[in-house]
């Protein structure tokens, strides 16, 4: 029986300003495919793609509108190195703008995390390959929101961001 042969952490690095959200999909056409959904989602967003193809030439196929934000997912998914993951990092806009239409992309079949927060994926590695088996996205909770917290938190989406009226 094949056997988990190692497991490892891997850092994800991104601008400060940007999102990051890392998934996984089946298809060669991925990238296009995530590249028009991201580009019709809104005239402003910028963004980078690098997709892992896990058959064929196996290559890290790479698109997006704006070649900074390309190199940055392209290197995530070199240090990635897991067949059909993929890697999208944002700029001026939000994975909750995107991540509906992401997930509704034929050929995604899941999405690990969608987050600005440090994110490390966790690896593991058989004789056949390589494969995220999960993330770690943020710090631990520090304890649970008070009253004022929730006022906070209000605040925040309400007058700050804006989301809720």
């Amino acid at each position: 029986m094949p056997e988990i042969t190692r497991w490892s952490l891997v850092q994800l690095e991104f601008p400060e300003d940007c999102n990051i959200i890392l998934g996984q999909s089946h298809f060669i056409k991925t990238v296009e495919d995530l590249f028009e959904v991201l580009a019709t989602s809104s005239p402003s967003l910028r963004f980078g793609i690098a997709f892992c193809e896990a058959s064929g030439d196996c290559l890290i196929r790479r698109d997006g509108n704006d070649e900074d934000l390309v190199a940055v997912a392209t290197a995530n998914a070199e240090k990635i190195a897991c067949g059909h993951s993929f890697v999208v990092v944002l700029r001026n806009g939000y994975p909750i703008n995107v991540l509906n239409r992401i997930k509704d992309c034929q050929e995604v079949c899941r999405i690990f995390a969608a987050t600005a927060n440090p994110i490390q994926a966790i690896v593991c590695e058989s004789g056949q390959g390589r494969g995220i088996a999960g993330v770690i996205d943020g710090f631990v909770p520090r304890g649970v929101e008070t009253g004022e917290d929730v006022e906070k938190r209000k605040n925040l989406l309400r007058s700050i961001i804006g989301y809720k009226r």
